[in-house]
């Protein structure tokens, strides 16, 4: 299995992945700060439908988006393996609801397709590739293009 990873550049990608309904999602281990169980979120008014409101993390508010509404899948109560994610994105702090964390994978670059034009219901623009794993397949999201710059300024007022 090494030399699969010399063979094309050697270019390896850390992901850390997660579950959304039956899919397996992937996002750069670079962009995410920390891991942690979901905890007790405050409402915020009139926010977009997708924010399910802020936490306090270390005296930080941090805005929480629930992925499963954000890619317009059914939502679903949080239960023991529900967890957010805290994720930086173009200097802004936010937490992303998944419905579980599987693990951190190394895969090699050359295992990354790009995306199909529609996937699963998720509209292909937050998807930056598909990665081809043995047995499944790891849907690579964009975290740059997940929230619009709109988005990113409503929830900087959050």
């Amino acid at each position: 299995m090494a030399e699969e990873h010399q063979r094309n550049d050697g270019t390896l990608l850390q992901l850390v992945t997660f579950n959304i309904s039956q899919e397996e999602f992937g996002v750069d281990i670079l962009k995410v700060q920390e891991i942690i169980r979901i905890m007790e979120i405050t409402k915020v008014p009139r926010a977009p439908e997708f924010v399910e409101g802020v936490i306090n993390l270390r005296g930080k508010v941090i805005p929480i988006i629930d992925l499963r509404k954000r890619f317009g899948m059914a939502s679903r109560g949080h239960d023991s393996q529900t967890r957010i994610i805290v994720i930086e994105i173009n200097q802004m702090i936010v937490g992303f609801v998944v419905d579980s964390v599987s693990e951190v994978l190394r895969i090699p670059a050359s295992t990354v397709e790009p995306p199909p034009s529609i996937m699963s219901g998720i509209e292909s623009e937050y998807i930056s590739g598909v990665g081809k794993l043995e047995d499944r397949l790891l849907i690579l999201i964009d975290l740059d293009k997940l929230l619009s710059s709109e988005e990113q300024g409503v929830l900087g007022t959050v």
